[in-house]
């Protein structure tokens, strides 16, 4: 079998495409164009420069931790993003948490065992020991509510790994140390 070839031409009478002549400009040389990329690897003036990077540098960091104490979702690190995270965020800010106090009695109890008497100090440690087991009471039953909560609003099946972890996490913070910080009053819980 041989193939066939095409030497058909266009008609005569075909009225002719003009293209146009060249791109209006003559093209760059190699030397213009390595010139026109070249930039020096060391400033000329290396202590402004070195001042304008510090002060870039410190632009963006403060743009970051204002975006992350607002919550915007940017700038959180991994473990915040999300319509999740941010409801239990939400969740956990709205409620009185007895967690908070864990950290300040903890201080007291830790002057009171200075006090040279056994009796204080071990009821001091008694009274530690029944806080702490009311702090995890409260950060159990949160859990269970919140669960139930982010079902009814998320799905069973869609639920993050940790959660309940993170609520119990920042339920231990002081309000004002949270990060990101609260977005909600106290009883305004989220829907």
């Amino acid at each position: 079998m041989a193939k066939k070839t095409s030497t058909e031409q266009p008609p005569i009478d075909a009225p002719v495409e003009e293209s146009p002549i060249g791109k209006g400009r003559a093209t760059p040389t190699r030397k213009e164009r390595e010139a026109a990329n070249a930039r020096p690897l060391v400033p000329t003036d290396r202590k402004e420069a070195s001042r304008e990077y510090k002060r870039r540098q410190q632009e963006a960091r403060d743009k970051a931790r204002i975006g992350m104490a607002n919550g915007d979702d940017r700038y959180l690190p991994a473990r915040d993003k999300g319509a999740q995270r941010r409801y239990v965020r939400d969740y956990v800010d709205a409620r009185f948490n007895i967690g908070e106090f864990l950290i300040p009695i903890m201080f007291v109890v830790i002057l009171l065992t200075l006090v040279p008497l056994p009796e204080v100090q071990s009821g001091v440690m008694l009274g530690l020991y029944a806080f702490v087991l009311i702090v995890v009471g409260d950060c159990v039953l949160m859990g269970f509510r919140l669960m139930k909560k982010l079902r009814e609003k998320f799905g069973a099946d869609s639920i993050e790994r940790g959660t309940r972890w993170y609520a119990t996490m920042r339920a231990l913070q002081f309000r004002r140390l949270r990060l990101p910080k609260p977005q909600v009053k106290r009883g305004q819980f989220p829907s």
